[in-house]
């Protein structure tokens, strides 16, 4: 017989596996690139850094579980860089089939509970999770800037396509962080293009 804690440990034992999905963003000091386990736990502290860029309507401690847990679908989706070339169909369905069998993993009372943080992280319509998908499009571009161009190089990206791709989403969650982001990213293209 699965007892209830089978089943809580063999969750988290499957979620151990988003240590072996690698990303596309390098650590700061080039060293190599960092895994999704990495990231999420990375933007669980963006988040209790950054929580006074937060809008008033935001619920940091809910914010800190949609990051946590948002990227576990990786274990079966796989990471998809959001520079690289993919179907966003193709993959949404992979993300929701990975989070039936992930979060099915589960009791029930704790799968009714974490699901729809996860299910609330991906739709964005809330302050909360768009604050958190903000900070999730905010990390990366800062360890770019701080890796010397990073993924950016690796996938030929300019500053307009961060603007389009990134931009956008941050600035709806935290404007005053695109404010600042984008003016370091002008910065590091502006440099590129001198002689």
């Amino acid at each position: 017989m699965t007892t209830r804690l089978d089943q809580q440990i063999a969750f988290l034992t499957e979620a151990d596996k988003l240590k072996t999905i690698v990303r596309a963003t390098e650590l700061t000091d080039n060293s190599r690139y960092e895994n999704s386990a990495e990231h999420s736990w990375h933007l669980t502290l963006y988040a209790l850094v950054l929580a006074d860029q937060a809008g008033p309507d935001v619920d940091i401690n809910r914010v800190l579980r949609m990051l946590i847990l948002h990227d576990l679908v990786e274990i079966d989706a796989g990471d998809n860089p959001i520079f690289g070339d993919y179907d966003a169909t193709a993959m949404a369905a992979q993300e929701k089939a990975a989070a039936d069998r992930i979060f099915g993993l589960l009791p029930d009372d704790l799968h009714q509970s974490l699901r729809p943080i996860w299910e609330e992280f991906e739709a964005a319509q809330t302050p909360t999770a768009q604050f958190a998908k903000s900070l999730d499009r905010f990390q990366p571009p800062m360890q770019n800037l701080a890796s010397g161009g990073g993924s950016w190089t690796d996938f030929n990206v300019s500053e307009e396509m961060i603007a389009q791709r990134v931009g956008t989403k941050i600035e709806i969650g935290a404007p005053a962080l695109w404010s600042y982001a984008k003016d370091r990213i002008a910065t590091f293209f502006a440099a590129r293009t001198r002689p």
